[in-house]
């Protein structure tokens, strides 16, 4: 969920290796393999620390000065890959945002637009994300419920009512299905007679994470890299200032990951997407630029700000080692970043402005290109117009009042954060070379690795808030008093109703037979290894639904079942 960047050519050469560099020899030359190496990640050996200090998951640290040659907008980008971060433009400030129909979550944009929001990002409800129309027997009950339903073309064209597609961008949070609420996108922009080159935004498009920690998942993982790298190769084409692939560390840690294994996992994931589009024969230095990637941004306001500079200087690390002529931006890790949901509490909900604005601080800190800020009361339900404006707000009072947007990087040099950055750096390396071990992402995926990982990390956390070895304030200790009183979020209970009117009003409109032809001509390009956006296209255009489309799918990609 990030939008596209304006990122400056930035010079670099073997001198500017620096001290967290591997020795010149691990330096990749040739083409790429089909699995991600890295081998030269060193392992990690902690030593004796005359100075302690600690971060999450109680390593001891040691102190660190910053190489003069680590400066923002150059490798191996730990301060920042822009020379002037903040000062030249500030991170777009993206709400995510969708709930019931159409009409609803279209009247929300346009309410935080108003507000000062400078980018979209659309929420989709679990039936549009598992690839379900709203009359499936599985939709039942969720319709619209965490996100808004769209399952056609006619979904969309509400949704989108009015907006300026050609004049701001927008982040979808979509990923099985991401090629078809990616042809519905820019089938309404076509209508309007904006072309595609206008078009900026992102979907997220990440399945490997799905897997792993989110659970949104369709087909095996083989075809549905197979149609993320469709998305990704499409958009090269016809998309310019589309990104294709948002990977998405948030989900990994809000189901529990440590903040090194968020940064090794996704990283992982984001190798594997890299490897799979060069080997379709897309060069690196015209793929790698058009990736982004989506972190948390937890309460520990140093580790979150280390943990974001960690993950630039491994990336950079890593691309260039495996593409050693890659050209600068093709070794930037462009961040969208979230405030953490798992730390809000129901209790004491009025709490939760104060969390989110040191998680907000936390990834500015970081160096972030774009961000959302939760709302107070999202531990309750969805927010309401109030409260996701002064969500808003937050990030509008950093940008603006903190003073912090007029320095680059202004925890360098601290002892503290540049010994995390550097330890969260060498436990990430250390994840990322037992992945390699097992065989690559795919094989670490079947073989449970991070999940478990992920699962343990989970269990302690939650072990020490129940043994108050953690403390939430208002859950765990300093219970007493009474909360301040809101206003819940009222959904909509006739939601699904109208949902399952307008499909079939839909399916009695459109030319069936026409839907129906170019449904079977897309079973038939599965079956083979055409690039299936175009196909995917057609349908969308002739109203085919989301059901539909994915169903057409499944029959030649099978499902996938959880072992």
């Amino acid at each position: 969920m990030t939008h596209p960047q304006q990122i400056g050519e930035n010079d670099t050469d073997a001198k500017e290796l620096g001290p967290h560099s591997a020795p010149a020899t691990h330096l990749a030359k040739s083409a790429p393999s089909e699995s991600v190496s890295y081998a030269f990640l060193e392992p990690h050996a902690a030593g004796e620390n005359e100075h302690p200090g600690q971060c999450a998951s109680n390593a001891f640290l040691e102190p660190h000065s910053p190489s003069e040659t680590e400066r923002a907008g150059h490798y191996p980008y730990t301060r920042g890959i822009h020379s002037e971060m903040y000062r030249a433009k500030l991170w777009t400030m993206r709400q995510y945002t969708g709930f019931g129909t159409a009409e609803k979550t279209n009247r929300r944009l346009h309410y935080l637009l108003k507000q000062g929001q400078t980018g979209l990002s659309l929420a989709f409800d679990l039936p549009t994300q598992l690839g379900l129309d709203p009359n499936d027997p599985l939709a039942a009950g969720e319709v619209g419920k965490v996100g808004v339903s769209v399952c056609s073309l006619a979904d969309m064209e509400i949704l989108l009512k009015d907006i300026p597609l050609g004049e701001i961008s927008a982040s979808m949070t979509i990923n099985a299905p991401a090629a078809i609420v990616l042809a519905m996108y820019c089938a309404v922009a076509e209508q309007r007679g904006i072309p595609l080159e206008r078009l900026s935004g992102t979907v997220q498009n990440d399945m490997l994470k799905e897997y792993v920690a989110r659970g949104t998942y369709i087909f095996p993982p083989e075809p549905s890299i197979r149609l993320a790298v469709d998305v990704i190769e499409h958009c090269v084409h016809a998309l310019p200032r589309w990104n294709p692939i948002s990977v998405s560390g948030y989900h990994l840690r809000e189901a529990g990951a440590t903040a090194a294994q968020e940064i090794a996992f996704t990283l992982a994931h984001g190798a594997a997407y890299v490897e799979a589009a060069v080997k379709r024969g897309i060069p690196v230095d015209i793929v790698a630029p058009r990736f982004t990637f989506f972190f948390a941004a937890g309460l520990r306001l140093l580790e979150e700000a280390a943990k974001l500079r960690a993950a630039r200087r491994l990336w950079a690390r890593l691309m260039k080692r495996r593409f050693a002529e890659a050209a600068p931006k093709a070794l930037q890790l462009r961040v969208h970043a979230q405030t953490s949901g798992s730390a809000l509490t129901a209790q004491q909900p009025e709490n939760n402005a104060a969390r989110v604005a040191l998680q907000a601080l936390g990834a500015v800190f970081g160096g972030v290109q774009s961000l959302h800020t939760n709302a107070c009361d999202e531990a309750l339900g969805l927010p309401t117009e109030q409260t996701a404006r002064t969500a808003l707000r937050t990030q509008q009072i950093i940008a603006y009042e903190s003073g912090v947007a007029e320095v680059c990087d202004p925890l360098a040099g601290s002892v503290y954060v540049e010994a995390l950055t550097d330890r969260l750096e060498a436990e990430a390396a250390d994840h990322l070379q037992r992945i390699e071990r097992l065989g690559g992402p795919l094989a670490a995926l079947r073989s449970g690795y991070m999940r478990s990982q992920i699962h343990q990390a989970a269990y302690d956390a939650q072990l020490n808030i129940d043994r108050q070895q953690t403390v939430i304030v208002g859950l765990n200790r300093f219970t007493g008093g009474r909360s301040f009183p809101l206003k819940r979020f009222a959904a909509d209970p006739d939601i699904a109703e109208r949902q399952l009117s307008r499909l079939a009003q839909l399916r009695q409109n459109r030319d069936n037979g026409k839907t129906a032809a170019l449904l079977h001509k897309l079973k038939q390009a599965a079956g083979s290894d055409q690039n299936l956006i175009p196909y995917i296209t057609d349908c969308v255009k002739a109203y085919a639904t989301i059901g539909e489309i994915c169903g057409a799918l499944k029959e030649i990609f099978g499902e996938y079942e959880e072992v």
